[in-house]
């Protein structure tokens, strides 16, 4: 059984894969270096669900 996200993650985490296609990749420290980078996102878990979420979303885009 799998995590379920709350709407705004995904919204978030998919525009910014829109946004910079070439930077997010499976790695999630990679993820989240650049999810703080290119957000105003000010606490941890956030960034961290974010960025989970992107990985998430590109292994499976990979497979």
């Amino acid at each position: 059984m799998g995590n379920i996200r709350p709407s705004f993650i995904k919204i978030r985490a998919l525009r910014l894969v829109e946004l910079y296609p070439d930077v997010f990749n499976n790695d999630f420290e990679n993820n989240k270096h650049f999810v703080s980078e290119y957000t105003d996102v000010s606490n941890k878990r956030m960034r961290n669900w974010i960025a989970g979420y992107i990985t998430r979303y590109q292994q499976r885009r990979v497979d």
